[in-house]
């Protein structure tokens, strides 16, 4: 048996040392001028925390069982599919409402009052970075 937790660790570990080593081939710059590395790799460093800290979680709770849910790993690809191509299309706004009402259909209770909740959350999410960032997204 694969323990979930374990292989949940391993996996964000792998993940963020090797962005964490693609974003070594960028410019890092210092805090005050950013070069185009600095930012993956503090993410990548924070996603090395959070998976170094549930491997060594893993070994203190309760293992449980790995199981792969193709329907629900299908349904998480078809919303980042439905995003990217209503973002494209249409406007990123809409893409992110895909995006939720989709990828919700993966969970165990489905709720469009929650769902719209959160597609609500997220456009706000955008439009803060989008005017207080200056970056040039599509949202309407």
């Amino acid at each position: 048996m694969i323990d979930r937790n374990l292989a949940q660790g391993v996996f964000l570990t792998v993940l963020a040392l090797a962005f964490g080593a693609g974003a070594l081939n960028y410019r890092l710059g210092t805090l005050s001028d950013a070069g185009p590395g600095l930012f993956p790799l503090m993410i990548s460093g924070l996603l090395l925390i959070v998976g170094v800290i549930s491997i060594i979680r893993s070994r203190f709770v309760e293992k449980k069982a790995m199981v792969f849910n193709l329907r629900n790993i299908l349904l998480l690809l078809a919303a980042l599919a439905a995003f990217a191509i209503v973002s494209e299309l249409v406007s990123m706004s809409l893409g992110i409402i895909a995006l939720v009402f989709v990828a919700a259909c993966a969970g165990s209770d489905y709720s469009w009052k929650r769902n719209a909740k959160v597609a609500a959350v997220l456009l706000v999410v955008a439009f803060l970075f989008q005017q207080g960032f200056g970056l040039n997204i599509k949202l309407y």
